[in-house]
């Protein structure tokens, strides 16, 4: 059988005579326009429906060689679309039923992943509220109407495939649903020393992004944060410490292990998302904190450390930049991989599908993180 090799669109972009061909150079981009535009969700499209279309993309968006990170910065951007149409439809419901237009000023955070705009497949809600301020004798009034749009945007978001977080940490309660001056008290309070569940609730709290509302809100929380937290050294202890919680996946000599007591699927499973980018998020965001950096984003971060402070050079920020990518392209894989076969999109990898080159290359990038952790905590 004769095969025939259709050319690249990537390889033709000059014609014979030197000049440039325009037409091949935007013809992926119209070949993935036109891949997507027969699925894309209308106006009309439920959410459900519009949440099942970003495996697809997904898929399309890897056909045309998108590294993970690339991916999970347009994963997090659908979500926060997603997260926006489910709190107008909440705001226009209400609207509808008689509770008017929101009393006050609120701003709806991302949390997690979603904030640092790291999503892959299969998240679950992180979300929080600020309220503006308000006199005391509003807020059954006032409380009450947020509660009511914190639980049908979370409801909505549940039934479209992004579930409810079994943690509560979600705007639909009090806890992370406050007027802006409790959230400033609240960091006083969770700061004032160095209790575990404390620290903690801060660290979820540290990476957000506003998604719906005024984003001056958010913009004065996080002022409150850089000036508050470093400066409270039992709790920036207590925060070094809890690193300890968040063990990189090697033995003691060095070597690819999952810790005991995970839960692994299988002996040859490694729970890639906490012990391996977890212990270099969370890494990150303490030495981010101590420098007073406002960066979310972990990429964002470990450049920062190096170009806007001398906690890192170039070159272990170029090493951990290029860890945490790698890392986020084995989980991405290892969750499409698991998808169409109708698994879960979890945070494990299955090391019997590594290579031996990539076995060796996941044990040097956890031993960088190890050393990152380890010196961050040791500090």
């Amino acid at each position: 059988m004769r095969l025939v090799h259709q050319a690249s669109p990537w390889r033709s972009l000059f014609h014979k005579d030197g000049t440039l061909n325009t037409s091949a150079l935007n013809a992926p981009l119209e070949h993935l326009f036109s891949k997507l535009s027969s699925t894309f969700p209308s106006p009309r499209t439920s959410l459900a429906d519009a949440y099942a279309w970003q495996l697809p993309l997904v898929e399309t968006l890897v056909h045309y060689d998108l590294p993970a990170w690339r991916i999970s910065q347009i994963i997090s951007d659908h979500n926060a679309s997603l997260y926006r149409q489910a709190i107008a439809q909440s705001l226009d419901e209400m609207q509808a039923q008689g509770w008017g237009a929101p009393p006050v000023d609120y701003c709806i955070l991302l949390l997690g992943s979603a904030a640092r705009f790291e999503s892959l497949l299969g998240p679950d809600q992180d979300n929080a509220l600020i309220i503006d301020d308000y006199p005391d004798y509003r807020h059954v009034e006032i409380d009450g109407y947020f509660q009511a749009l914190g639980e049908r945007f979370t409801q909505r978001l549940d039934e479209a495939g992004i579930p409810l977080c079994h943690g509560h940490v979600m705007a639909r309660w009090p806890m992370w649903r406050k007027r802006l001056s409790e959230w400033h008290a609240q960091l006083d309070i969770w700061s004032a020393d160095r209790q575990v569940k404390r620290v903690q609730q801060t660290n979820i709290l540290l990476d957000f992004a506003p998604v719906a509302g005024n984003p001056a809100l958010a913009k004065q929380l996080g002022e409150s944060i850089v000036s508050t937290l470093p400066k409270a050294p039992l709790f920036m202890d207590e925060m070094a410490a809890l690193l300890d919680e968040l063990p990189v996946a090697l033995d003691r000599f060095g070597r690819l292990a999952s810790s005991p007591g995970l839960d692994a699927p299988h002996g040859q499973a490694l729970n890639l998302k906490h012990q391996g980018l977890l212990p270099l998020i969370s890494a990150a965001r303490l030495l981010c904190l101590r420098h007073g950096l406002r960066d979310i984003p972990t990429r964002e971060r470990l450049i920062a450390l190096s170009h806007v402070t001398d906690a890192l050079t170039s070159a272990e920020s170029a090493l951990l930049l290029a860890a945490f990518e790698r890392l986020q392209q084995h989980l991405l894989d290892q969750q499409r991989y698991n998808k169409a076969r109708g698994q879960a999109a979890d945070g494990w990898i299955d090391m019997r599908r590594l290579r031996e080159d990539e076995r060796l290359l996941l044990k040097f990038d956890l031993q960088q993180i190890r050393a990152f952790v380890l010196g961050v905590k040791n500090v």
